[in-house]
């Protein structure tokens, strides 16, 4: 696809997003446009590859601003390299919490004690589960 530019329209239906929201990104500075074509906003293929970084920051609890920043950040920013350290330290933290309360669910999926709660596996996996880390 190099060299093909894609209308907004075709970036919003293969990033499953509203062409809104690329207008948005775009006046955030998070994504930028080539130009465009007619009244359509047009972007580079490698548009996709940023939206899915975008998407994944989110969906791991970033701020748009603290994804603007890491986008444009330099290996010189001690304070972002820092705040990076501590959010990847957080979601280990997030990670592990979930490994567990998934593990405790599979365990209640197929559970056969009665009640569900009174059974021994599944309170220590929940126990486990509940603890902070």
């Amino acid at each position: 696809m190099t060299g093909v530019l894609l209308d907004i329209a075709e970036v919003a239906d293969h990033a499953d997003l509203a062409p809104s929201a690329l207008r948005f990104y775009e006046k955030r500075g998070l994504i930028s446009s080539t130009g465009r074509n007619g009244l359509r906003r047009t972007y580079r293929p490698d548009v996709l590859d940023r939206l899915a970084l975008i998407a994944c920051a989110r969906g791991a609890g970033f701020t748009l601003a603290e994804i603007a920043r890491f986008l444009r950040a330099s290996p010189t920013d001690a304070e972002l390299r820092a705040r990076m350290a501590e959010k990847a330290r957080q979601l280990d933290d997030d990670i592990d919490r979930l490994i567990r309360m998934r593990d405790s669910l599979r365990h209640a999926s197929t559970c056969t004690h009665d009640p569900l709660v009174e059974c021994p596996d599944f309170k220590t996996t929940f126990e486990r589960s509940a603890a902070p880390v």
